[in-house]
């Protein structure tokens, strides 16, 4: 069909068929889906049996909506897990096979190359959470939360992944061993998801004891700025945007005083530009090469008269 044509070139192809007919695939969506399930089981049995001192008590809406920030949260680190896990190979792996010279010889630009790879290790990611709305349904039963909350959840955990997945493509791309280039992809995401969160604590305590020592307290603090960093402080905001009051320190002298801006606002701004700086290095540095035939053509053309070929 055209369509297939236009859109699904032959690198997004061999990728999405080599990704997903492998029995692995399938077992990866099975476990994940197994501990999803296990996870929103063992609350309900928490909730219902154990949170009354052994009485058997009413699963309300209440404990409906506390049961969907813990899904959400769970589901959040399992894709903090796993995303790297999908993208920090795709080019290193190619470069230990000695396949990626093949690759760049093929008719395909780099950014297709680059997009392609990273389309097809999000895309069962994506199929990964899509399947676990099964387990988001028994939420629905008790209610508590609404379909636009779910579907800003789902639009949230897609950013994350493309977020996770442009830096495991950035770094496969720079570092030549793949195990390196996982390890990186860890830590920098460990950083991202921890370090910011302890960075405000932090600011914070510094900040709040500058403010005890003040006569004239600001109507809003700038470690706001820091959380806002943060995937869990943003996931939180998303939820509840007062989140972002109490995180800003906002002292305004009217109830209608608000945050400078919600934390899953900075959040999607600062790291869509981290994702459009991630893919436009590794597109550029994926093709070493001709970056140096450049290079040397230019140093050839500056630095004095060139040889004329005799006739």
């Amino acid at each position: 069909m055209n369509w297939t044509r236009k859109w699904i070139n032959p690198v997004l192809d061999k990728e999405f068929r080599l990704r997903m007919r492998t029995p692995r695939s399938a077992i990866s969506l099975m476990v994940y889906i197994l501990v999803l399930g296990l996870i929103a089981l063992g609350f309900i049995y928490v909730s219902m049996y154990l949170g009354n001192g052994g009485g058997q008590t009413r699963f309300n809406s209440g404990m409906g909506q506390i049961m969907f920030y813990v899904l959400s949260f769970a589901q959040l680190v399992l894709i903090a897990f796993m995303a790297p896990a999908l993208t920090a190979g795709v080019i290193s792996s190619e470069r230990e096979k000695q396949t990626l010279s093949m690759l760049l010889t093929t008719q395909q630009s780099s950014s297709t190359i680059i997009l392609s790879k990273l389309v097809s290790s999000l895309s069962f990611m994506a199929l990964i959470v899509v399947a676990t709305l099964p387990v988001y349904s028994i939420v629905f039963m008790y209610g508590g939360i609404s379909l636009n909350q779910l579907v800003s959840l789902f639009l949230f955990y897609l950013f994350i992944m493309l977020m996770l997945g442009s830096l495991g493509v950035l770094f496969s791309t720079l570092l030549k061993r793949t195990m390196i280039s996982v390890i990186v992809t860890y830590g920098v995401g460990l950083c991202i998801f921890l370090l910011t969160g302890l960075l405000y604590l932090f600011a914070l305590s510094l900040v709040q004891r500058q403010n005890a020592q003040s006569v004239l307290q600001p109507d809003y603090s700038w470690v706001g700025y820091i959380l806002g960093l943060n995937p869990a402080a943003a996931l939180i905001s998303l939820f509840e945007p007062s989140f972002s009051k109490q995180a800003f320190l906002v002292r305004g002298t009217t109830l209608n005083a608000d945050a400078p801006i919600q934390l899953w606002q900075e959040f999607v701004v600062v790291y869509s530009v981290v994702i459009i700086v991630s893919l436009w290095i590794s597109i550029r540095r994926i093709r070493p090469v001709r970056r140096r035939r450049k290079q040397a053509e230019t140093d050839g053309t500056g630095g004095g008269a060139t040889m004329e070929p005799v006739k």
